[in-house]
């Protein structure tokens, strides 16, 4: 537990500090520090030393190098289903400084699109890919010149846009189209 009073390393003393590093502690003299007549070191006016924490009411992600959560956090978006499931093994196994914990944020990110997806679906209204996307707006808005000679960062992956939105929409339509076929070329069953 890195953050909190009773971690049990000790920070290096001043002296191993300016035997260790050049120019350690140059700035400790008021006298060496240009900025002194103007620093103010007034109180805050805070009526506490640690705010008061919000209470938390479901088990929440929190990151492997802290102790605590912060005092306040969000809840608009609490985790569900499988894409919460692989943000709090990210959370859980991995620390902030390694690559799988990301990959695994992202990986549920995707996750939790396709089960919006599944859940629009469910509504019986679903999503409509062709205007929610903006393809139909594209060809009035010069669609060439807003993207070559401006140096847009979103060339490199522009043409896997297409397939990154539109192909779950097109797996979806063709595993529909295979299952009403099979429905409707099966033959009765015998009674």
């Amino acid at each position: 537990m890195p953050y909190t009073a009773d971690t049990r390393r000790q920070p290096p003393s001043r002296d191993e500090l300016r035997n260790r590093i050049p120019g350690w502690g140059a700035d400790l003299d008021p006298a060496d520090r240009p900025s002194v007549p103007r620093e103010r070191h007034e109180p805050t006016g805070a009526r506490w030393d640690f705010p008061e924490r919000q209470p938390e009411d479901s088990p929440r992600e929190r990151s492997r190098e802290h102790a605590f959560l912060t005092p306040v956090f969000g809840t608009t978006a609490p985790l569900h289903g499988l894409s919460g499931a692989i943000r709090r093994f990210a959370y859980r196994r991995y620390s902030e400084g390694q690559t799988p914990h990301w990959l695994l944020l992202l990986a549920g990110d995707r996750v939790d699109a396709w089960e919006s997806h599944l859940r629009s679906l469910a509504t019986g209204r679903p999503d409509n890919p062709v205007t929610q996307t903006g393809i139909l707006a594209e060809p009035g808005h010069r669609p060439l010149s807003s993207r070559f000679g401006r140096n847009r960062a979103d060339l490199k992956h522009a043409w896997m846009d297409p397939v990154i939105v539109g192909g779950p929409w097109a797996a979806a339509a063709v595993l529909a189209w295979v299952g009403a076929r099979k429905l409707l070329t099966s033959p009765p069953a015998a009674s």
